[in-house]
């Protein structure tokens, strides 16, 4: 759209040339061309607004003083100074053939004795500037420029409505309209019609006072506006202009605490913030083409002539910003202190140890933030805190001795305080991940949509990933303490994998129990290197797909497990690091089957003689042929004691317990 708003910005300036303060006389028109021939409308409901004919090209009319000799003069002058002092640097009518393939102008104008002469020329690449004849009926002073052949390179990436290209207008040219005297009349012609002037009342809430600032000797000055909260693009926006026109456009969002949309006047209603900037050092400094200013983005330090770069304007801008809605940015901190609250109490409490201590690193939100990106922004902020606590301890333990006791004693408290601090958060964090375990749990055990129970796999992987043992995962890789808070303490632990793949033994099969554990009683395997092997024990767990009423034999699950561990037992047990443990034929294993409780489950449990459990939820018992704890427990009886287990982390930390 640039090569049209500059054809407008350039009639403006002619009918301010022609009538000066009195603008209310003037008049400029915009006339969309559109390709002649109809578009095929495909849809066959006749619902909805018919497409529109592609543009072809615009026409802008004004009553302004016309293209007089000396404008035809400078017109034909590539960088002329003509009209330097505003702003203009006489090369913004080859944007027009950037975007077109000609432009024709039809132009009347009054001579030094009153008389109405009339012009014609075209102007393109291949011909440059072409006179025409002198064309008739030119009575009234003014001109009309015609920019024909829209290239589709710029064309395809246009506003394609009256409506987008008349607010793009407005927009660009609004500095006409907030001068004292106002703008002229400018119109939008397609199908309708629409008035510039009648968006003002569309489009602005109420003005804020003007206001200026210093920046290296330099003033620039801001046109604040308040625009309606209806405003289609809602995001603060700060414009930088020159030469009565918008040249760069940038968001404000969150470039200022709490501005990030809209805001609230003190009686409540919602406006939407733009500032207009403009400025004698941006009309020197704007480039030819007025799509940007040859000014530095930052100064690179202390020079010699101080000069001003965009980042010095924009620190200047957003403080002077910050100071004139201070009491609308105040109620929009709360507002987002409030969000983050809520979202800590109700969802992710593991920063609520934590959270005073975000505010001074500058945390502030957006209101209307959603849950997923407050989490993203949390955690980076959690994370910076790490940092600088990081940073805040090595100098603490620095200056040991050095500083004076008291300063050092100060100075390591807070250290140990915000250390303490982070440790809550972290066990806060492992605490509700745990409530997001068995919420998943839940859902796996229940019927799906389609009436099926999840395949075993599911649940399996959920407990622990499949097809990996603890050489290849992580501490916190299992879910285990679903089943025993015992088994975070192994020396091996094996998900699925073939008995002659796990280096614990070495028996043959190729069997693969669901689950495979050895446990060094008592000790944590890193503890126990290089110290006389305690007694250790074998866990191997057997989950079946809920509600799965297998009547086949081989596969009953208890049989199952006390297969594997007579398998284990005849291979000889050792430690993860390939040690020998003695007495392996008398290690005591413990075989835990997640089942849920059908007749067929439950025919099995009696025929093992195992006990019922008071709570109906599964069956225990002892199976001295193999020395073995067998132990069935129900999907049902795993979740809940699982939760109960939990219920007071749970309720200490908000989080719901069922």
């Amino acid at each position: 759209m640039l090569p049209l708003l500059e054809a407008v910005v350039n009639g403006l300036q002619a009918i301010d040339d022609r009538y000066g303060s009195d603008v209310e006389h003037g008049r400029l028109s915009v006339r969309i061309v559109r390709d002649p021939q109809e578009v095929l409308d495909l849809s066959s409901s006749g619902v909805g607004r018919a497409p529109l004919s592609p543009i072809v090209g615009f026409v802008v009319e004004d009553n302004g003083t016309g293209f007089t000799p000396e404008n035809v003069e400078s017109f034909e002058t590539l960088d002329t100074d003509y009209k330097a002092e505003l702003g203009c640097r006489g090369v913004g009518r080859l944007l027009w053939l950037k975007a077109f393939d000609k432009v024709t102008v039809r132009s009347a104008y009054a001579d030094e004795n009153g008389a109405i002469l009339a012009r014609e020329f075209k102007f393109s690449i291949g011909h440059e500037v072409e006179h025409e004849e002198v064309p008739e009926g030119l009575a009234e002073v003014g001109a009309a420029v015609t920019l024909s052949g829209f290239k589709s390179t710029y064309q395809e990436h246009s506003p394609k409505t009256t409506d987008a290209i008349a607010r793009e207008v407005f927009e660009h040219c609004i500095w006409y309209f907030l001068r004292p005297g106002g703008a002229p009349q400018i119109t939008i012609i397609d199908d309708e019609s629409i008035s510039l002037n009648a968006l003002m009342d569309e489009f602005i809430y109420s003005e804020l006072p003007p206001s200026s600032i210093e920046v290296k000797g330099r003033t620039f000055d801001l046109v604040n506006l308040c625009l309606k909260s209806s405003t289609r693009n809602p995001v603060p926006r700060l414009h930088w202009c020159a030469a009565n026109r918008v040249v760069a456009e940038e968001s404000l969002a969150g470039k200022i605490p709490g501005l990030y949309g809209k805001l609230k006047d003190t009686a409540g209603a919602e406006f939407t913030y733009v500032c207009y900037l403009s400025s004698d050092f941006l009309d020197e400094s704007v480039r030819a083409d007025r799509t940007a200013f040859d000014i530095a983005d930052r100064s690179p330090g202390a020079t010699l002539d101080d000069s001003i770069s965009m980042d010095d304007i924009r620190s200047g801008v957003l403080a002077e910003i910050e100071r004139i809605l201070s009491e609308s940015l105040a109620d929009a901190r709360e507002e987002g202190k409030n969000r983050v609250n809520d979202f800590v109490s109700k969802v992710a409490p593991r920063y609520r140890p934590v959270l005073a201590r975000f505010e001074p690193l500058g945390l502030t939100v957006d209101p209307s933030i959603k849950d997923n990106e407050l989490e993203l922004l949390l955690h980076r902020n959690l994370q910076k805190l790490e940092a600088s606590t990081i940073a805040q301890g090595q100098a603490v333990f620095a200056q040991d001795g050095a500083a004076d006791p008291e300063d050092y004693q100060e100075q390591l408290q807070k250290y140990l305080e915000t250390v303490t601090e982070i440790n809550q958060s972290d066990l806060a964090a492992y605490v509700s991940r745990r409530r997001v375990i068995l919420n998943a749990l839940a859902k796996l055990i229940r019927v799906n949509s389609d009436g099926k129970y999840s395949r075993e796999d599911a649940i399996h992987s959920l407990l622990m990933p499949m097809r990996k043992d603890s050489n290849e995962l992580g501490a916190d890789a299992s879910n285990l303490w679903i089943f025993d808070e015992r088994l975070a303490f192994h020396d091996y632990l094996a998900s699925d994998k073939t008995l002659k793949n796990i280096p614990i033994t070495g028996a043959e099969s190729a069997k693969e129990p669901d689950l495979v554990s050895t446990r060094l009683a008592g000790i944590p395997v890193l503890a126990a290197e290089g110290e006389t092997l305690p007694l250790p024990s074998i866990v191997v767990v057997e989950l079946k797909r809920p509600m799965r009423n297998d009547a086949n034999e081989d596969k009953d699950p208890i049989q199952q497990c006390l297969g594997y561990v007579k398998q284990i037992r005849g291979g000889g047990v050792q430690t993860a690091a390939g040690r020998p443990i003695p007495a392996s034929a008398d290690i005591p294993a413990f075989c835990y089957i997640l089942a849920d409780l059908t007749p067929k489950m439950v025919e099995r449990c009696e025929v093992a003689n195992l006990r019922r459990a008071h709570d109906g939820l599964g069956y225990f018992g002892f199976n001295e042929a193999n020395k073995a704890y067998i132990e069935v427990v129900s999907f049902d009886g795993l979740l809940k004691a699982a939760t109960e287990r939990n219920r007071a982390f749970f309720d200490k930390l908000g989080l719901p317990s069922s």
